[in-house]
């Protein structure tokens, strides 16, 4: 008996879809408070999807859409990204205020739970050169449990 090939469908979503909700929709709702929550935000997402490597975040970020993820720079208790991509490129020409602290807050927590240290990231963006760099930083003496 011949078995048949199923290929799973993955719509496309239109970046401005994304945007709508991203950009416009949440800061709308959340006001002042929109940095602060969105980075909370991105720590929450984190811990439901608890990832083992750096290269798993890579995939994880490409899935979500959110940018392509690269390891810049690594130090003792530092780590530097850079995001990049045709949607991190739109969201910088686009917006005047783009922020990326879901994107940080979700790289804080992951790096938090993989080193069991406590971890913070910052975001900044880099207009000209269409990219926005994200530096995680951490105290090996702070431990999680």
């Amino acid at each position: 008996m011949e078995q048949k090939n199923e290929e799973i469908y993955e719509p496309d979503v239109p970046i401005f879809g994304y945007e709508l909700i991203r950009d416009i929709l949440l800061p709308e709702v959340l006001g002042k408070h929109t940095p602060e929550i969105l980075y909370w935000g991105g720590k929450q997402l984190s811990r439901k999807f608890t990832l083992q490597s750096m290269d798993e975040c890579t995939s994880f970020f490409d899935e979500a859409g959110w940018g392509r993820l690269s390891v810049t720079e690594q130090k003792k208790n530092e780590m530097t990204f850079e995001l990049r991509g045709p949607l991190v490129e739109r969201r910088l020409s686009m917006k005047t205020d783009a922020s990326f602290k879901l994107e940080a807050g979700f790289l804080a927590e992951q790096l938090q739970l993989q080193k069991k240290c406590i971890t913070e990231a910052a975001d900044e963006i880099h207009k000209r050169s269409k990219y926005v760099k994200i530096t995680a930083r951490w105290d090996d003496k702070d431990k999680v449990e």
